[in-house]
């Protein structure tokens, strides 16, 4: 929802599970460059092909927006906004030449927004607590729903959207949608209840600010009171609706999805949600089991059984697990869990064991921060993968600003090397600056070599987010959001984007040659992190190795090599603006038996150009000749081409 580095701008009152205190174990730091096979690469047996999942995020109600007019504030009418039909069998075809295996549609659950629906049944959102014009994806209002914006016909939005699921299947790519366990949009009132169910709170004692089947927490005889915000973030900038009149009716006040007590939370609190009581007490004691150690080594069979033999769950529980098996049916194939890590570990538990019960190869993807605790959420928690921000995105970034060498890329690696496999990589994603913004580094070109890094240094997934690929600069004044990343508040164009889009045929059309030429490099790297072989082998840095027998070879360069028993690719990049020129040396106690059998002297080859390069042995070490561009990479295949 929030990247962390905006998050820690600010104070957060938040229920801390006790797990995230105290049943965190170190990471084991390797003693060697090398990074070992292990049990966790089972979990690729998502991707189609010999790779790794590439996970292509779209901003659905963006994606397929022609209207280029970018009026700050602006509604449908003058801004435009996307549909579901707008993902037709060129815009598939389009994202699939990117290696892509699972396409992440955000923004899909039907969340407070601005526009009246009142005429198809659906209540009106009050302005003061919607967060821009089309609001927060992360504020769902309905989660039995999908958003009406996005239907051509919205009395059968998810007629639509059940279409769509088809659609992207028939192009062998699978779905998935945002859960958002942490919190509700404040006026949550879902209008397609399945038989059974109930809304969250609706047999809420709210009298008290706690009860373990509470689905909310309420400040005790205080009504809600809308917070003083910024005069450049008035609900809708100021212009005149019936409803935005300072008062939001909420009596007693529940406390706000960040966590905040108070019922007048702050302008930088989640002030538009409310947080959701999995059980955990104003104290931050449980009122369920606690998993301990032995946990971690057992299979989400297991953890499901433990779980049945259980009574007497959180009401929460129970609702969220519906809430996800209903789009299960509908044919979702992954789910990406916002802010998981503000949720009790035993809870993933619980519902991913309960996931996987239907669907072994669904995909659970979480949105988790704090390094301390990613093996929690693995191994207890059971999610396939965790977003690999801190540290991973962090120092990349770094990097990329020449704030940092990339020796810190290698730590990292050597770091996590036991779960390396199920950290997620990424560049941009709807909560980050794009990579052109200047409040990044300005062009997207810079961004070219933190690509190769990123998609193929681990065997986790590739995470793109639409755009990225040809340079968007998210340079758009929006309303509510803040120009160098894409709004996900506000109805907008995406001008970069558009280009490629070239009004519904999806072509590239309208891309400056610039443009054309960095969405070819990202296909070609994208498919290499799909594809190669080498992508679920061994790696290991040849970063020391160089800077200490290469003079030439600095901390603006990064080199390693991934290997399989009979191929290997050697990965080298160059994070300057200078070209480079040098041999690198690559050991060959890094190379196995049988592939140094394969290896003569002569030419090997760079995957992304086609062109050859000198391959020779002097000892015990083999040296190819490597002459780098600005922000220039190559991916030079030994053996097995």
């Amino acid at each position: 929802m929030q990247t962390l580095s905006r998050l820690f701008k600010r104070p957060l009152l938040l229920i801390l599970p006790l797990t995230l205190l105290s049943s965190c174990s170190p990471l084991q730091e390797k003693n060697n460059n090398e990074v070992p096979l292990s049990q966790a690469q089972t979990i690729n047996h998502h991707t189609q092909g010999l790779g790794k999942p590439v996970i292509y995020q779209v901003f659905t109600r963006l994606f397929g927006n022609k209207v280029t007019n970018n009026q700050a504030w602006g509604t449908t009418e003058q801004n435009g906004v996307g549909k579901f039909d707008d993902f037709n069998d060129s815009a598939l075809q389009g994202i699939a030449q990117l290696g892509t295996s699972y396409i992440w549609y955000t923004g899909v659950l039907h969340h407070a927004l601005i526009n009246d629906y009142s005429a198809i049944g659906i209540s009106n959102d009050d302005p003061d607590v919607v967060k821009g014009r089309a609001g927060s994806p992360y504020a769902i209002k309905d989660y039995y729903n999908v958003n009406p914006d996005l239907a051509v016909n919205p009395a059968q939005r998810m007629e639509e959207f059940e279409d769509l699921i088809e659609r992207t299947h028939k192009h062998n790519m699978r779905v998935i949608i945002d859960i958002v366990p942490n919190h509700v949009a404040r006026n949550y009132a879902s209008s397609n209840l399945p038989e059974g169910q109930q809304n969250f709170g609706a047999n809420d004692n709210k009298a008290v600010a706690y009860h373990k089947h509470n689905n909310f927490y309420y400040v005790e005889n205080k009504p809600f009171i809308v917070p003083d915000v910024d005069p450049s973030k008035k609900p809708l900038g100021g212009q005149q609706h019936e409803l935005s009149d300072g008062y939001f009716d909420e009596n007693p006040a529940k406390w706000t999805g960040n966590g905040s007590r108070l019922a007048k939370p702050n302008a930088n609190d989640w002030y538009e949600t409310v947080k959701i009581n999995y059980g955990v007490r104003p104290d931050s004691t449980y009122d369920f089991p606690k998993l301990d150690d032995s946990f971690r080594s057992k299979s989400s069979q297991q953890h499901y059984e433990f779980w049945q033999q259980q009574s007497d769950l959180p009401d929460s529980w129970y609702k969220m697990e519906a809430i996800a098996h209903f789009w299960l049916d509908k044919g979702v194939d992954g789910f990406r869990f916002d802010m998981a890590e503000l949720v009790p570990v035993e809870f993933w538990s619980f519902l991913n064991s309960s996931i996987k019960q239907k669907r072994k190869d669904f995909l659970l993807l979480a949105e988790v921060y704090n390094p301390s605790i990613y093996k929690d959420y693995i191994e207890l928690g059971k999610m396939d993968y965790l977003y690999d921000k801190v540290d991973f995105y962090d120092r990349l970034k770094e990097v990329m600003q020449g704030k940092s060498g990339t020796q810190t890329l290698d730590d990292i690696q050597r770091r996590f090397a036991d779960i390396e496999p199920h950290l997620l990589h990424f560049l941009e994603n709807h909560d980050e600056q794009r990579i052109a913004s200047p409040e990044f580094v300005g062009n997207a070109i810079i961004g070219k070599p933190a690509l190769v890094v990123s998609a193929l240094i681990s065997r986790s997934p590739t995470l793109i987010y639409f755009g990225q690929e040809v340079g968007e600069d998210g340079s758009e004044n929006a309303g509510f959001g803040e120009p160098s990343r894409t709004s996900i508040f506000d109805y907008i164009g995406v001008p970069a984007h558009q280009r490629w889009m070239n009004n519904g045929e999806f072509d590239g059309g309208q891309l400056s040659q610039e443009e054309r030429e960095l969405r070819q490099f990202y296909e070609k790297v994208l498919t290499l992190s799909a594809s190669h072989p080498t992508m679920l082998g061994h790696y290991q840095s040849l970063h020391a190795l160089n800077l200490e027998q290469n003079s030439d070879y600095s901390e603006d360069q990064f080199a390693f090599v991934r290997t399989t028993e009979d191929q290997a690719i050697v990965v080298v990049t160059n994070f300057s603006p200078q070209q480079k020129s040098y041999s690198l040396v690559i050991n060959e106690s890094t190379l196995s038996p049988a592939l140094i059998s394969e290896i003569s002297s002569g030419d090997s080859l760079n995957l992304l150009s086609g062109e050859p390069h000198n391959l020779s042995k002097k000892n015990n070490q083999y040296y190819i000749n490597i002459q780098l561009e600005p922000y220039d990479s190559k991916v030079i295949s030994l053996a097995g081409r």
